[in-house]
């Protein structure tokens, strides 16, 4: 059976178009499938797994449908989402993965990740995440109330923004040897990530052999998954219905 892969949808009320893309995905192609991946940014933001938000209410509540009828359903912490936590599992069926984490796919060794990790060139980035992801640092977040969290998300938000419109490009991608360097640690034959909102596939040699980095679409203009059986991997284009 095939395995689904996405990344970087940004999921909130500000963009129904991918909201209801995504959801059309999990109440037809994904019951298909044996799992589904999600790599991270699964939301534009995610404030707590107390959030009453609606419109991630209603994806917790589709993922969780998906995943009653057998489908194995993973997400993967992203830069925007790195909060979701037991509560968001309970709600949405999901198992959150550790970022890296290592799978065998049809027989290929295949390292999973959101992908901010190997973006070792932004070192103001790579700062701010050892800063968020400690578990001191959501502690403190936590015990703030819904609303201090909604504007402290929004802060962040156009923090992110003004950085990336003021960074140099080649540093909001992937540095090369960090991409090296984690291939080789782990000898897997495949990297596959998103974040970088650059999709394509990528061959390099590495001590011999081959290895391959596929990098997945973000859902701004369009919704994308790969999708990956015995006969290889393929992409599939899902196209926003017209407003």
């Amino acid at each position: 059976m095939a395995l689904l892969f996405v990344s970087d949808l940004h999921l909130d009320a500000g963009s129904p178009a991918a909201v209801d893309t995504f959801l059309g995905l999990l109440a037809g192609a994904a019951r298909d499938a044996e799992a589904l991946y999600m790599l991270g940014d699964l939301f534009e933001s995610w404030i707590g797994d107390d959030d009453p938000d609606p419109v991630r209410t209603r994806v917790c509540e589709a993922l969780r449908a998906l995943a009653a009828r057998g489908v194995a359903v993973f997400a993967m912490h992203g830069n925007r989402d790195f909060l979701l936590g037991p509560g968001f599992e309970a709600r949405s069926g999901c198992r959150l993965l550790p970022d890296p984490s290592i799978a065998t796919i049809h027989g290929a060794r295949v390292l999973l990740s959101h992908g901010d990790l190997l973006c070792t060139g932004d070192h103001a980035y790579q700062e701010l995440r050892s800063t968020v992801r400690s578990a001191a640092f959501q502690r403190r977040v936590g015990a703030l109330s819904l609303a201090q969290r909604e504007l402290l998300a929004a802060a962040a938000r156009a923090g992110s923004r003004a950085h990336t419109a003021t960074a140099r490009t080649e540093i909001m991608d992937v540095d090369a040897g960090a991409v090296a360097a984690l291939a080789r640690a782990t000898g897997v034959d495949v990297i596959l990530h998103g974040h970088t909102h650059r999709p394509g596939v990528h061959e390099f040699e590495l001590d011999g052999r081959r290895v391959r980095r596929i990098v997945l679409d973000a859902w701004y203009e369009r919704g994308s998954a790969l999708r990956w059986d015995e006969h290889g991997f393929t992409n599939i284009v899902l196209p926003f219905a017209a407003a």
